[in-house]
């Protein structure tokens, strides 16, 4: 039987046993997700300015949904399919964000029974999704703004349940309330505000194309 060891998480009667302090600092863990994402976003904009038709908007709106796509399929999967993360003596650089993020939420290294489906639907689900949003903006297909509007209100159900299911439990999982504002709520934050305006510009778009296809059905009659 494998003995506890002494975490940093809230509440600290929380049992984890086996566990393995992160190796590397949080400062690395930081550097290297912004580097890739910053490397992910880049990308995306240079190949999406081949394209003269693509406006601004929609060239952003790919470098937003290639970004969550691969953030939901590939961070956010590593935990729902890696029960035993706060195990790994690698330093595995996975497994090592998400024993930093617990510090913020400590429902990831307790594997939360809703917190666990919550990401794992994310993953198999809204990430794919994501990426294939970035196919639509490019091409200019016509359900684009249905597939992005759809992503949208997943992401914001999503982060509603993880709030929510929190403050009803007591909020009380991050070790400070720095790690609260900053990995509770600020890493969170993007998957409020951005799916909102996304959510707007999508309906406002179906809502219009609506209005066009009704005054052209009407000039017919």
């Amino acid at each position: 039987m494998e003995a506890s060891v002494e975490h940093p998480y809230v509440p600290r009667d929380l049992k984890l046993p086996g566990f393995v302090p992160c190796s590397l600092s949080q400062s690395a863990i930081l550097l290297v997700y912004g580097v890739s994402s910053l490397l992910v976003v880049s990308l995306v904009w240079l190949l999406s300015g081949r394209s003269p038709k693509k406006s601004k908007i929609d060239r952003w709106l790919m470098c937003w949904w290639a970004f969550t796509g691969l953030t939901h399929m590939i961070v956010e999967g590593y935990f729902a399919f890696s029960p035993e993360f706060y195990k790994d003596k690698t330093g595995f650089y996975l497994a090592e964000v998400w024993k930093e993020y617990s510090k913020g939420d400590s429902r990831y290294a307790a594997r939360d029974a809703g917190i666990v489906t919550v990401e794992g639907l994310t993953a198999v689900l809204e990430g794919p999704a994501s990426l294939l949003a970035v196919f639509a903006i490019a091409t200019g297909k016509s359900y684009s703004y249905i597939l992005q509007f759809a992503i949208s209100l997943g992401q914001l159900y999503g982060t509603a349940v993880y709030f929510v299911t929190s403050y009803l439990e007591g909020d009380h999982f991050a070790a400070s309330s720095y790690y609260y504002y900053a990995y509770y709520i600020g890493a969170n934050a993007s998957w409020i505000v951005i799916p909102t305006l996304i959510s707007i510009r999508c309906w406002n778009k179906i809502c219009a194309a609506f209005q066009i296809q009704g005054q052209k059905k009407a000039k017919v009659r």
